[in-house]
């Protein structure tokens, strides 16, 4: 697409009051076919039976032992279900999918074909009815106006996704005037809403549960059998899971590498405390950062990042409890 992206990396609180998002890092998984709803069924966390036309679900898809190979938001778009992630995330995700679905009349494929741009902030819904005569809610959190695909986001931030190919995509977000920020924004945002960022170095690490997935309904615990199912009822009901998906920030003189982990002081020593998932560094230093910690860490726990020994790290409150129900 032709649309410039905006250079300077902002930290939250100075993001213009309105802006699109390029989700160039994110596609999706389409299963098509008439079992495809079945199958997905006994492959995932959520509930695909009731999954309609507007609306949206959060899930994961796990393997045999519960660890996860994605998360994903799943909507349906011309009669097919899409599966809308990081494309770090795609590659083992489907191979699993494409490994068990040979035994049921579906179809499974990569949507290289579309576009995902997010529009986000205050004035969202006037900038979309200036070209769509319906708009998600939460509700009704996807709609399709034509060829394009509108989707509600809920959370702190009003945030909508736009799916179509990138022609018509492109010929829509030229009449906003809006600037356009690359997928780091992204990034940050679903940091600070406590959405983790899978990638394809952390696929199958984690039960669900240590990324929050049970506090923002990602999993049914009524649905019956999916595969990893076992596991993943024993962490939620006999108390076995001991880590947590956190968002942090630190002021740091240079880029966490992407090997960095977390460490936690205990008396005059400092032992690890968990991995770095995802992170955003902001033009001025400060770095937001999404990361699994045990689930005893709190804000009286002294964090450091291990190879800048020298920064504090701060526990930022997420937008929902994690205490178990």
């Amino acid at each position: 697409m032709s649309i410039n992206l905006e250079v300077n990396l902002p930290t939250l609180e100075k993001l213009p009051n309105t802006y699109l998002v390029s989700l160039n890092h994110y596609s999706a998984i389409s299963l098509t076919g008439e079992e495809k709803s079945k199958y997905l069924q006994g492959q995932v966390t959520c509930d695909v039976t009731t999954s309609t036309e507007h609306s949206l679900l959060v899930g994961a898809h796990c393997d045999a032992k519960g660890k996860t190979f994605s998360v994903f938001r799943l909507l349906n778009r011309n009669d097919a279900h899409l599966l809308i992630q990081p494309k770090s995330s795609i590659e083992s995700s489907i191979a699993e999918l494409k490994k068990f679905g040979v035994f049921a009349k579906v179809d499974i494929s990569e949507t290289k074909e579309l576009a995902i741009f997010a529009l986000v902030g205050d004035d969202a819904i006037t900038t979309l009815k200036n070209s769509f005569s319906r708009i998600p809610d939460s509700l009704n959190p996807v709609v399709q106006s034509d060829t394009t695909t509108l989707v509600y986001i809920p959370g702190q931030k009003s945030r909508y996704l736009l799916i179509d190919s990138a022609p018509c995509l492109e010929n829509i977000l030229e009449k906003t005037n809006l600037p356009v920020y690359s997928n780091n924004i992204w990034n940050l945002l679903e940091i600070s809403e406590g959405f983790v960022q899978l990638s394809g170095e952390n696929s199958g690490e984690y039960v669900p549960q240590m990324l929050n997935l049970q506090a923002i309904h990602g999993i049914s615990f009524t649905k019956g059998c999916y595969l990893g199912q076992e596991t993943v009822a024993r962490m939620q009901y006999l108390g076995k899971n001991k880590k947590a998906l956190f968002s942090l920030t630190a002021a740091l003189n240079q880029p966490i590498q992407s090997d960095d982990i977390i460490e936690k002081q205990l008396g005059e020593n400092w032992r690890k405390a968990g991995d770095v998932l995802c992170t955003y560094q902001a033009d001025d230093g400060t770095c937001y950062i999404q990361a699994v910690l045990g689930h005893d860490v709190d804000s009286s726990t002294q964090l450091r990042i291990k190879s800048q020994p020298d920064a504090k790290v701060a526990i930022e409150a997420l937008p929902y409890s994690l205490a178990v129900e």
